[in-house]
């Protein structure tokens, strides 16, 4: 362990110094324009962890760590960090730092952010990332000492995540002050947000990290595909998100376009009721749901290949991901089999719930998923709702039988998706398992690396073998560019404008 702590704190003191030598631009210069499907939620960075709303939140505010494009972590308000024993690690802060209202950055400001998110008064979505930690303390103006109640291997990956608020504005100005006006340390400084309309920031030129390309960049809400392509064609937007696949060959082929496309960290799977009682608490019942789904014809026909099939909810580049899982495949036959031996030769009915356009072609995923039961002789009350119908009635545990869920996270690890989803009690959990739950408390403590990785294995195996839900797929992200933008797509689906330039 202190061999691997000793290289973990070399490796962020070069990228340190590297990031500090980087030669910037000039100054920045020109407006970009992006198109996604639906607007922040909010202004406040600690209160959402939807992908949209991060993905704002982000140019405007700095977690002590960040990551590149090839997802290795890299510091950011902290130049390195080092892990003293199991419970303590001492974080070096960088100095020179200011908020946008010219307010310094340092140890105070680490102490305020992580203490607002761990308030319950707040119930900040982001709390169960850090909930181990017992206490972030002072030890001097650039230095800060977390401690944490157990051996928590996470803490590096989520001390990427957790955004850095000032504390002196925030006292000044309160909660509701804060989320209208907002301000962090990022590379963009808030401007202006017409909700449903447009969000606009303007470069920050004295980021620590150099002065950005780009001067402004306007974040639009356009839900519908369609309206997103057309706009991008017209010239109205520069850059837009969740380009259906079978529109590639329209960006490729128009002179002054072109797609851009990355591994996404974003899965997409069934979620299966099992808290509830009904046919779903069979394992045979579950085990036949995965056979009767075609996971690689909803990729070839639906995504026109930009999907890769999954055996277990992770995506392929996150920590502990088990590549030898083999997947169920498709067997209709045997599922009738498995729903006969059941006790359900006629099938059942059952309540398939999807939204429409959170995810890529998720309207289309819902309808052919639901075809697939029903080939089988489940009967379906199948029904596609708004994402924000649908995203409440989930986290309130009042979802269907069935639900089309896709999860994305920038921590690339598998916790971030086998225990919110398969440990008992988490906001979107439908399932409850006491051996899946050792596991996947005894993964979250688990300081070996090598064991670690053995434990999050156990734990795909395992969900695998019950048929805890029914995987999909592995997104791969499709972006559609302007060619007088420089952008290059991320796994975590940020679109951070300060690694934007306009040519």
């Amino acid at each position: 362990m202190k061999n691997l702590t000793l290289r973990l704190f070399v490796v962020l003191m070069f990228a340190a110094m590297l990031a500090g030598s980087l030669a910037a631009p000039a100054a920045a210069a020109g407006t970009i324009t992006i198109a996604q499907g639906v607007d922040v939620s909010t202004l406040d960075p600690h209160m959402s962890n939807d992908t949209p709303t991060t993905n704002v939140m982000f140019n405007m505010f700095d977690a002590l760590l960040r990551r590149d494009v090839e997802m290795n972590l890299l510091p950011a308000l902290a130049e390195s960090y080092t892990q003293i024993d199991d419970l303590n690690w001492s974080i070096t802060l960088r100095q020179g730092v200011t908020f946008h209202n010219g307010e310094p950055f340092d140890a105070a400001a680490v102490k305020f952010s992580y203490e607002r998110v761990l308030n319950p008064d707040y119930r900040s979505p982001q709390a169960s990332g850090i909930r181990f930690v017992e206490s972030v303390d002072i030890v001097d103006d650039y230095t800060v000492q977390i401690t944490t109640s157990q051996p928590y291997p996470l803490l590096p990956n989520q001390m990427s995540a957790i955004a850095i608020l000032p504390p002196q504005y925030y006292a000044e100005v309160g909660t509701d002050g804060f989320r209208q006006h907002p301000v962090g340390t990022g590379a963009y400084v808030f401007q202006e947000w017409r909700r449903d309309e447009r969000l606009v920031v303007e470069a920050n030129p004295d980021y620590f990290l150099g002065t950005p390309a780009i001067e402004r960049a306007v974040f639009r809400p356009i839900p519908e595909t369609a309206t997103r392509m057309a706009e991008l064609q017209s010239g109205a937007v520069d850059l837009i998100v969740n380009v259906p696949p079978h529109q590639v060959r329209v960006l490729e082929n128009a002179p002054d376009l072109a797609a851009a496309t990355a591994p996404s960290a974003r899965i997409l799977f069934i979620v299966l009721t099992t808290i509830e009682e009904g046919p779903l608490q069979d394992v045979r019942v579950r085990q036949a749901l995965n056979y009767a789904v075609d996971q690689q014809a909803i990729v070839d026909a639906i995504l026109e290949g930009y999907g890769i099939p999954l055996a277990a909810p992770a995506p392929q580049a996150s920590f502990g991901f088990y590549p030898d899982l083999e997947g169920y495949g498709y067997d209709p036959d045997r599922a009738r089999e498995l729903l006969a031996d059941a006790g359900y030769p006629d099938g059942f009915e059952v309540v398939f719930e999807a939204p429409s356009g959170r995810y890529l072609m998720d309207r289309e995923v819902g309808q052919a998923v639901n075809g697939f039961l029903e080939a089988v002789g489940i009967q379906t009350d199948f029904s596609i709702l708004e994402w924000g119908v649908f995203v409440g009635k989930l986290y309130e545990k009042a979802g269907a039988t069935m639900m089309l869920l896709g999860l994305g996270s920038s921590l690339m690890d598998v916790d971030s998706y086998l225990y919110g989803q398969l440990r008992t009690g988490q906001i979107s959990s439908y399932y409850s398992d006491e051996e899946l739950d050792a596991l996947l408390d005894a993964s979250r403590t688990e300081m070996d690396v090598e064991k670690r990785i053995e434990l999050l294995y156990e734990i795909q195996r395992l969900s695998h073998e019950q048929a805890a839900l029914i995987p999909l797929y592995q997104q791969v992200d499709i972006y559609g560019i302007r060619d007088r933008v420089a952008f290059t797509a991320r796994p975590d689906e940020r679109l951070l404008v300060f690694e934007m330039e306009l040519k």
